[in-house]
C-alpha cells in the first residue's frame, strides 16, 4: 500500500478541535475516505472500566489496518493523556482479512469496522472525561494518515440504548480465547522463522494465521503448508530485538469458517 510522502503530511492530516459531546459519543470527524468517532456505553463497570468503540465508517473501496499493518502501514492508535480520570485506553481488534494490493501484503478491514476500546478509570468513583488523540491510516490506492482529537463525556447520557448496543455488538465480534481444538502449537523453528501448527474445526482451507509484530519484532506474510496431515504456517522473522524478551508474548489471531480465536505466543 503506497503512502503519501511524509513531507506532505501536514496537508493531509486533519486535526479537529475537541467538540462538545453528543450523548455518550463524540462528534464524527470526516476525512476523504470516511469518518471516525468514539462511542461509549456510558457507565463504568464494577472493575472501573468504561467500554467503548473507535467507530470507523469507511467509504466504499477504502480500507484500514489491523493491529499489525505490515511493513508500510499505520495501525490505529489512541492517546488519552489529555483526558480526566482516565488511566489507560486499550484497543481490541476483530479478526482481520488479508489483503494484497500489488504494493504489499497487509492485514486489515475493507468495510466499516468498530474497534472496541476499554477505558480504565484512575478513580472509579470520580467523574471522567475522554479527550483522545486518534491516529490511523485509511487507504484506497494511496493511504492517508488521519489524525483527530475526539472528546466526550461518558456521563452525559449514560443510559443511551443506541450507544450501548453498538458497543455490545462490537465486543461480540472479537475473537474468543484459544482452546485445545482451536488454536496454535509452536513448532521448532530457527532464528529467522516462526513455525506454528494450526488446529481448527471445520474446513482447513478457510484457516488463516495473523501474528502481530511488537517489541521490535517484524514478520513477513505467513506461508501455509501441510506436514504429516497437519496445517502449518511458516512466518519469516524480518527483524527482531537484540535480546529476546522474557516477559509477555506476541499476540496472534487464528481465523476460520468456524470463527476466530486469539492468544499469546512465546517470543521466538
Amino acid at each position: 500500500m503506497r503512502y503519501l510522502n511524509i513531507v506532505a503530511l501536514g496537508a493531509v492530516i486533519g486535526l479537529a478541535a475537541g467538540l462538545p459531546a453528543k450523548a455518550s459519543s463524540s462528534a464524527w470527524y470526516k476525512s476523504e475516505g470516511g469518518k471516525v468517532r468514539l462511542v461509549t456505553s456510558g457507565k463504568p463497570d464494577e472493575a472501573g472500566q468504561i467500554h467503548g468503540v473507535l467507530d470507523i465508517a469507511l467509504k466504499p473501496g477504502w480500507k484500514t489496518y489491523w493491529r499489525d499493518p505490515g511493513d508500510a502501514g499505520v495501525p490505529p492508535q489512541i492517546d488519552i493523556s489529555a483526558s480526566t480520570n482516565i488511566a489507560d485506553a486499550r484497543l481490541s481488534f476483530p479478526p482481520p482479512q488479508r489483503h494484497d494490493d500489488g504494493y504489499g501484503k497487509w492485514s486489515g478491514y475493507d468495510r466499516p469496522v468498530s474497534l472496541p476500546v476499554t477505558f480504565t478509570l484512575s478513580a472509579p468513583d470520580q467523574p471522567a472525561t475522554i479527550d483522545a488523540n486518534v491516529f490511523l491510516g485509511i487507504c484506497e490506492t494511496i493511504c492517508i494518515p488521519v489524525q483527530t482529537r475526539l472528546s466526550l463525556d461518558p456521563a452525559s447520557d449514560p443510559d443511551n440504548a443506541t450507544d450501548t448496543a453498538l458497543v455490545k455488538t462490537a465486543l461480540a465480534t472479537l475473537p474468543s480465547p484459544a482452546r485445545a481444538d482451536f488454536g496454535i502449537h509452536v513448532l521448532p523453528g530457527d532464528h529467522e522463522t516462526l513455525v506454528v501448527e494450526a488446529r481448527s474445526p471445520g474446513d482447513p482451507d478457510s484457516v488463516d494465521f495473523f501474528i502481530a509484530g511488537e517489541r521490535d519484532y517484524m514478520f513477513g506474510a505467513p506461508v501455509r503448508s501441510q506436514k504429516d496431515g497437519k496445517l502449518v504456517f511458516t512466518v519469516p522473522i524480518l527483524d527482531r530485538p537484540s535480546a529476546t524478551p522474557t516477559d509477555g508474548g506476541l499476540y496472534y489471531t487464528l481465523t476460520s469458517a468456524e470463527g476466530s480465536v486469539d492468544g499469546l505466543l512465546p517470543f521466538p
